[in-house]
C-alpha cells in the first residue's frame, strides 16, 4: 500500500493519496483544488488516480474532487447522508458513487468502509481503510475529515453562523456526541488521519502534529473525556472563533460545482499606473501584498494591505467581495503562488496584477499611517479625542480589553464603517499589531484617513501596564 500525505500550510488542510501497489490504482481523500501534486505523485509511482473521496462538503477551501473527475476521469466517492440540503449537485455527468453508512468499496486490494459521522456537518462520513495486500483482515486507519482532529473535533456551528440555519449548531453538537460514542468503540491501534491541522478555523484547538491514533485521542482529546452529553455540547459550542465569510461561498461551490482551473482566464499584467488608479476610482478592489511596515510608510490611496503570509488566505476570504473584480499589487516572483492561493478559496475574478514597487514609484496619490507604541495611545485619545478600535476575535475581547475601546472584529469592518465617527482619529489595535495593520488599511481605503496602528497590540499594552504598576509601586 502507498500512503502519501499532502499539507497546505496556508489553509492548514491535509489530503491523502492511497494506492494499491499491485494494481497501480490510487485515490485521493479530500483533494485540494490544485491537483498537480497528486498527478505528479501518481506518475512517480506509476499509478493512475481512479477515485476522489470526499468526507463532507468542505467550507474552507475549494475541493479538487471535480477537477480529478473531469481531467483524470476519476470516480467521485461522496456522501449520500444528510437531508436534501446536503446532497451533491451537478454530478450526474461524472462517474460517481453515493455512499451510505456501512458501504464498502475496493480500490485494488484496498478496502474502504464508510462510517456516517455527523456533527461537524450532517452528511459527514469517515473512511476505514483495510490493506488487503498483506495478511491484514482488519483496518489500519481511519480518514476522519473534519470529524476528529488531533486534540479536537469538528465545530458544529458553521451552518448556523455562516448559512443562517438556526438551531443547527446545538443539533450538530448532540450528533457529534453520538458520533464520538462510535469512535470510542474503534480499536486503539487505528491510525487517525484528519483533514486539518493547527490554524484551521474548523475547530478551536487543533494539534500541530499530522496524525494520531484512536487510543491516543481517547486518552488525551478533550472532547473524548466528556461522558455527560449536555456538558459536552456546552463545551463544544463555547469559544468557537468567528468563521470567515467565505465559508458560506465554499459550501455552495463544493455542493454545486465551480469552474475548472483550466477554464479561468489568465491574469493580465498591468504596466500603466493610470489604469490602476482609474480602476480604484471605479470601485475595483486592489490588494497590496507587501509587509505591513512597508505599506504603512507609503501606499496607493484606496488599496488594502493583506501581507502574503500564512494568514493571507484567511483574511482575503474575510475581506474580498467575490462579486467584484480584484487587482493585485505584488512582487512579480510571487504572482503564481498568490494566484494559486486565491483560487484555493474560489477567488477567481482576478483581472490584473502589477509590480508593487513600480506602482508606488509612479502613483499620483499615495498616503501613509503611523505605527505607535501602546504608551502613546492615552495621549492621542485625550488630545485628539481619538477612537480606539479593537479588531480581535470576540473570544479574545471577552478575556480582556482596554477600557474605552470599541470592539469590531477585523473581518466585519467593511460592513460597519458607519459605526465609526468620521471626524475623529482612529487607533486600531489587535493582539500583536498584525491584524490591526490590515484594519488600518481598510479604514483608509474606506475614506477614514486619520489612522494609527498600535504596534505590539494588546499583549504589549498589558506588559507595559504591568511594568508601570510595578515600577510605580501600584
Amino acid at each position: 500500500m502507498l500512503l502519501k500525505y499532502f499539507y497546505d500550510e496556508k489553509l492548514a488542510q491535509a489530503s491523502y493519496m492511497v494506492g494499491c501497489q499491485v494494481t497501480k490504482e490510487a485515490v485521493v481523500i479530500d483533494p485540494a483544488r490544485n491537483i498537480t501534486p497528486y498527478i505528479e505523485e501518481a506518475k512517480r509511482n506509476g499509478m493512475e488516480i481512479v477515485g476522489a473521496l470526499e468526507t463532507h462538503i468542505h467550507a474552507d477551501f475549494v475541493s479538487g474532487a471535480r477537477e480529478l473527475a473531469v481531467t483524470q476521469k476519476s470516480c467521485l466517492y461522496v456522501s449520500d447522508e444528510g437531508n436534501e440540503h446536503w446532497k451533491y449537485e451537478n454530478i450526474d455527468h461524472l462517474r460517481h458513487n453515493l455512499l451510505k453508512d456501512g458501504d464498502e468499496f475496493q480500490i485494488g486490494r484496498l478496502t474502504f468502509r464508510v462510517l456516517h459521522t455527523p456533527g461537524h456537518t450532517p452528511e459527514s462520513i469517515s473512511f476505514l481503510l483495510t490493506d488487503g495486500g498483506g495478511q491484514a483482515d482488519q483496518p489500519i486507519g481511519i480518514f476522519t475529515g473534519d470529524f476528529v482532529f488531533v486534540g479536537d473535533v469538528g465545530r458544529p456551528d458553521l451552518l448556523e453562523k455562516v448559512a443562517g440555519a438556526q438551531g443547527t449548531a446545538e443539533k450538530g453538537a448532540y450528533q457529534m456526541f453520538e458520533s464520538l460514542k462510535m469512535f470510542r468503540e474503534l480499536p486503539d491501534y487505528l491510525q487517525v488521519w484528519p483533514a486539518h491541522g493547527a490554524g484551521s478555523a474548523c475547530g478551536k484547538s487543533l494539534g500541530a502534529i499530522p496524525s494520531s491514533t484512536v487510543g491516543y485521542e481517547k486518552r488525551f482529546n478533550w472532547a473524548l473525556q466528556h461522558t455527560n452529553c449536555d456538558v459536552f455540547v456546552n463545551a463544544l459550542l463555547d469559544g468557537q472563533p468567528e468563521p470567515p465569510k467565505y465559508f458560506a461561498i465554499m459550501k455552495r461551490v463544493n455542493k454545486v460545482g465551480i469552474h475548472l482551473l483550466g477554464e479561468l482566464p489568465d491574469i493580465k499584467k498591468m504596466t500603466e499606473i493610470a489604469l490602476l488608479e482609474e480602476r480604484i476610482l471605479n470601485g475595483v478592489q486592489v490588494i497590496d501584498t507587501r509587509e505591513s511596515v512597508q505599506f504603512a510608510q507609503e501606499h496607493i490611496e484606496g488599496t488594502i494591505n493583506i501581507p502574503f503570509d500564512s494568514s493571507f488566505v484567511n483574511w482575503t476570504g474575510w475581506l474580498v467581495d467575490y462579486e467584484r473584480p480584484l487587482d493585485l499589487l505584488v512582487k512579480p516572483e510571487e504572482i503564481d503562488e498568490i494566484k494559486e492561493t486565491l483560487h484555493s478559496i474560489g477567488i477567481d475574478r482576478i483581472d490584473y496584477y502589477m509590480n508593487v514597487d513600480e506602482a508606488i514609484a509612479a502613483a499620483s496619490r499615495c498616503e501613509s499611517y503611523q505605527n505607535i507604541p501602546p504608551q502613546e495611545i492615552d495621549t492621542i485619545m485625550k488630545e485628539k479625542n481619538a477612537q480606539l478600535l479593537d479588531v480581535r476575535y470576540l473570544s479574545e475581547w471577552n478575556k480582556g480589553h482596554i477600557e474605552g475601546a470599541k470592539h469590531m472584529m477585523l473581518g466585519t469592518i467593511a460592513d460597519r464603517i458607519d459605526e465609526i465617527a468620521l471626524q475623529y482619529p482612529v487607533i486600531v489595535q489587535c493582539g500583536s499589531g498584525i491584524r490591526s495593520a490590515i484594519g488600518a488599511s481598510l479604514l483608509q481605503a474606506n475614506g477614514i484617513k486619520d489612522v494609527y496602528n498600535m504596534s505590539g497590540g494588546y499583549a504589549q499594552w498589558k506588559k507595559d501596564v504591568q511594568h508601570n504598576n510595578v515600577t510605580s509601586g501600584g
